[in-house]
């Protein structure tokens, strides 16, 4: 795992290009049932795919805290909300609320589990999203996923494979 996750930026740069494109292509004729189609490659990678021996993206990323999410880890932790906030939070340039520092400061990093994993924020509860509805609205984020997530990549790279498409050409259907 740890061969694959060095390689894993380098792979998902080299692949950015013809991934933006593809779902340039994607987008302007969304098949109707892309969201069942990722939800299938998405339980078929997670079926072969134990993040604990990764945990990249708790090593390197922060979620997106929404309230609720500081509200009910602030309460777990027996912490007041400014206390939370202050000790493990930031704004980011967009706006958001992250964590402060990475690894994620909840991560245990000798077995990647997580401390708080029972009311862990929404954002990680639901990565790397490519299971989701409306996954055409997300088509930039998982880009940036798959630098991060080798499950990410995986189900990108079936993705391709189950809508092909050449450039100039409509993605055919299977």
């Amino acid at each position: 795992m740890e061969k694959h996750l060095e390689q894993l930026p380098k792979l998902a740069e080299e692949a950015k290009k013809e991934n933006k494109k593809y779902f340039v292509n994607l987008r302007k004729r969304t098949p109707k049932e892309l969201d069942y189609v990722m939800q299938d490659l998405h339980d078929k990678e997670f079926a072969k795919t134990d993040c604990l021996t990764c945990g990249n993206c708790c090593k390197t990323t922060s979620p997106i805290f929404i309230n609720k999410d500081i509200e009910r880890i602030s309460k777990y932790l027996k912490m007041k909300v400014v206390d939370f906030k202050n000790q493990y939070l930031e704004r980011d340039q967009d706006d958001f609320m992250v964590l402060k520092t990475a690894p994620c400061s909840f991560f245990d990093e000798t077995d990647n589990t997580c401390f708080i994993y029972k009311v862990r924020p929404k954002a990680c509860a639901e990565y790397p999203h490519t299971n989701r509805k409306k996954f055409i609205q997300i088509t930039d984020l998982t880009i940036l996923n798959t630098g991060v997530c080798p499950a990410t990549y995986n189900i990108v790279e079936a993705l391709k494979k189950h809508y092909p498409f050449e450039p100039n050409k409509k993605i055919k259907r299977r």
